[in-house]
């Protein structure tokens, strides 16, 4: 069965972003994720993972104006300086967190650019963030992101993913493997794992049911199927739950909505 890592920007939003930590850890969890973890400072951080005995095993390096609707720097003319600028304060955080693993999103394609036009600034983008990381021992990483939930967004199919990878040729520059996204997009979610996880280049994953994005015992994904393919994969990453809890932000929301994890967990321990 896989390692589950609870994602405190999406689950536990009935309690502060610094009480998550400790939620996810009562609930079983054993790693976390988050978009960002910036508006907090990284000691502050460290000390839940320390509390709690949670890994820290993902997040975002800052997007830009995320309130104005940037979603990323990667692949905007004009901000490379910004970029530069944001990945250093993401490796500060991940050296005090000891993340393994920085998400680079890619952005939205600027009105009258085209993803050709953009390509060669996106490669270069990320050639460079790669190779400051890998001198830390990190990965970047990529994700493709449905058009439905962020219309304009740059990246959108693994294969696109997977062929930028090719290009910068950089081996700690890595795929985020979201199911959901690709359910979206591509569906044939099990030849996909198939095709890309032996080819070393898929760093992370992440989950949520399809298509109201909720907890993934609901909607069309048979994700026990999915589970049981990671494990027969040989995959031994997490998988990020990134996921909107059905019940909401009330008192007992996620933790009530956490039967498949109890679940899963259980035929763990078998």
């Amino acid at each position: 069965m896989p390692q589950f890592a609870a994602n405190l920007s999406m689950l536990y939003q009935e309690h502060a972003f610094l009480d998550r930590f400790a939620a996810a850890a009562a609930d079983g969890f054993t790693a976390v994720e988050y978009l960002f973890p910036y508006p907090f400072s990284a000691s502050d951080i460290a000390a839940q993972l320390q509390q709690h005995g949670l890994k820290q095993v993902l997040f975002n390096a800052p997007p830009g104006d995320w309130d104005a609707g940037e979603r990323g720097l990667a692949c905007l003319p004009g901000r490379e300086a910004e970029f530069r600028q944001g990945f250093a304060q993401a490796l500060d955080y991940a050296h005090t967190l000891a993340c393994p693993r920085i998400h680079v999103m890619a952005g939205l394609l600027p009105a009258g650019s085209s993803r050709e036009s953009l390509r060669p600034l996106y490669e270069a983008n990320l050639a460079w963030a790669a190779a400051q990381a890998a001198s830390v021992g990190l990965d970047v990483l990529i994700e493709p992101i449905n058009t439905r939930d962020m219309p304009g967004f740059y990246l959108n199919r693994q294969a696109q993913a997977h062929a930028t990878v090719q290009a910068v040729g950089a081996p700690n520059l890595k795929v985020q493997m979201d199911l959901y996204h690709c359910q979206v997009m591509e569906g044939d979610l099990a030849m996909k794992l198939r095709q890309y996880l032996p080819t070393g280049r898929v760093g992370h994953i992440q989950i949520a049911g399809v298509p109201e994005r909720h907890e993934p015992d609901m909607g069309e994904i048979n994700f026990a199927y999915v589970f049981a393919l990671l494990d027969g994969l040989g995959y031994t990453g997490h998988v990020g739950c990134e996921y909107r809890p059905r019940r909401g932000a009330v008192p007992g929301g996620t933790s009530a909505g956490l039967g498949w994890l109890r679940q899963a967990q259980q035929l763990q321990n078998k």
